[in-house]
């Protein structure tokens, strides 16, 4: 297929109910307050299907953690309403933290950030000592970990009792890589290595392939100017990314399991930035109009930054 450039396409849809129209309805169930029907929807979930996915919903919902507070009443070791009482806490916490490098971070929002965090820990031990094979639980437990600077040595246990019962937990596996990169106290070697593991320990047509994209864009971000044009021209780069496309994104039995959205738009964003429109427009062409925030925020506002590497990589891809 061909575009030519400036075709008129759809903008990106970051609305992940559009992908998984299931998000759409754990959004009403909890405006609903129908816990019965989520607990059962979570449960009946196949053991290798991330809980994160659904977690990551419903923490997002304001308000739903007065609800959680209730159902712990009655019920303290429902596991479910930790985890996402939990993850709520941590939105909560970050939103107060915000985005912003740490030197631009009061001392005040610091402080509303721990105090979340440490509201949230309580509840995310809980629940992975009730179910030490709770995803969800351990997956929150690696960003408390990080919000807390517990360390890298910390961290690791965490993503190792996760990974114990859930090897290929692309949601935790983001988290941890976050944890080891510099900025959070790890190193590139660490970042590197793990993101690779990721890819050569997963099977083929797996979306943990796109920890390699997402290193090379944080390992990106991490430098200024005309360096971050050196780091894209290195040959190693390149052959890293094609290495872990073709073994995941462009693998012909890739499976559109939960963060295929950000797994295609990491790679799609990195071939797009080292050149290689052709690999990127095979990416876009993938997504259609999905996009996830991810990773398009990290080159300006999303949206802009999608169509502009898109119509790219399609006229000339």
């Amino acid at each position: 297929m061909s575009f030519a450039s400036g075709s008129a396409l759809p903008p990106p849809d970051f609305e992940v109910a559009s992908v998984f129209p299931e998000a759409a309805w754990l959004r009403q169930a909890a405006a609903a307050r129908d816990w019965a029907s989520i607990r059962q929807y979570v449960d009946g979930l196949p053991r290798e299907v991330s809980r994160s996915f659904a977690v990551g919903v419903l923490d997002a919902v304001p308000g739903i953690e007065g609800w959680m507070r209730e159902i712990l009443a009655a019920t303290p070791d429902d596991v479910l309403a930790l985890t996402v009482l939990g993850a709520r806490e941590v939105v909560i916490g970050w939103e107060i933290r915000t985005s912003a490098s740490a030197k631009d971070v009061s001392r005040e929002q610091f402080a509303g950030l721990h105090a979340h965090l440490r509201q949230a820990e309580q509840r995310l031990i809980r629940a992975t000592a009730l179910d030490p094979s709770s995803d969800a639980a351990w997956a929150e437990r690696l960003t408390t970990a990080k919000g807390l600077e517990l360390g890298q040595n910390e961290a690791r246990r965490r993503y190792d009792r996760l990974a114990a019962h859930h090897p290929h937990h692309f949601n935790g596996q983001g988290r941890l890589l976050q944890q080891l990169c510099p900025k959070w106290g790890g190193s590139w070697e660490a970042a590197h290595g793990f993101a690779r593991e990721c890819l050569l320990n997963s099977p083929e047509g797996a979306v943990n392939g796109a920890m390699v994209a997402e290193v090379h864009m944080e390992h990106r971000l991490a430098l200024r100017g005309q360096e971050r044009d050196a780091y894209l021209r290195q040959a190693h780069v390149h052959a890293e990314l094609a290495e872990a496309a073709e073994r995941s994104v462009l693998h012909p039995h890739f499976r559109r399991d939960y963060g295929w959205v950000i797994a295609q738009s990491a790679f799609a964003a990195m071939f797009s930035l080292v050149g290689d429109l052709a690999r990127a427009a095979a990416c876009f062409r993938a997504l259609g109009p999905f996009a996830s925030k991810y990773p398009w925020s990290y080159l300006g506002d999303p949206a802009a930054a999608f169509v502009k590497h898109r119509d790219a990589a399609l006229a000339k891809g």
